[in-house]
Order: C-alpha cells, then structure tokens, then sequence
C-alpha cells in the first residue's frame, strides 16, 4: 500500500505550475549555461515543466533576451572544432581535411542563410 501513496504524490508534485514570469527566469538561467532551445525544453520536461502550459516558446524569450543561438549552426561548429583538432594532429588523413571544408562549407551556408554573414 504504501508505494501507492509515493506514486501519487510525485505526481501531485510535478503537476505544480509555475507563473509565467518564473518560468521565463527559469529558461534564461538555463541558457547562460549554453543550453539550446531544444535542450532547455528537455531539461524543463525532466523538471515536470511542460513549455506547451505557457504562453511564449523559449526560442521567442530567448530571442527577446539576443541569447538565442542556431542549433544546426552550434552542432555544425561543435564537429567542426572536434575534426580539426584531429587534423591537427593527423596532417596526413585526407579524409579529415576533405571533411573539414565540407563542414566549413555547410557552416557558411547556414549562415548566409539566416543572415549572419
């Protein structure tokens, strides 16, 4: 019986909303440790903080806050950093420095596409 009653109330728990001021503090705070949009989200869903509950999405507070950053661009530069950190140690792997400019590219493109350059 009593496993029951711990069931119900961790989900009575996580049912508590937050006002909308706390939870734009709470997506800004995430941010400034270099979460993206999409982490942040998974990181409030863990919390019991479901963004749909609220009237604003986090890309648009984080937009009015000049914190938002571009996923696509961000995991592109992540891999970039990775690959020639490797090619800097290994000038010989062709591979790596073909897959270097092709990154490279992909970057500048994204970019350019959304305004950046």
């Amino acid at each position: 019986m009593p496993k029951k009653q711990k069931q119900e109330k961790t989900k009575e728990e996580s049912k508590k909303k937050i006002s909308q001021e706390e939870f734009e503090k709470k997506v800004i705070e995430l941010a400034k440790t270099g979460l993206t949009a999409e982490k942040i989200g998974e990181n409030l869903r863990k919390e019991g903080i479901h963004p749909k509950e609220y009237n604003k999405k986090i890309s648009k507070i984080l937009k009015e806050k000049n914190m938002y950053i571009i996923p696509e661009i961000k995991n592109l530069e992540e891999k970039l950093e990775r690959i020639s950190k490797h090619w800097e140690k290994n000038k010989q792997d062709k591979r790596a420095m073909r897959e270097r400019e092709r990154i490279l590219s992909q970057i500048r493109k994204l970019k350019k596409y959304h305004g950046l350059i």
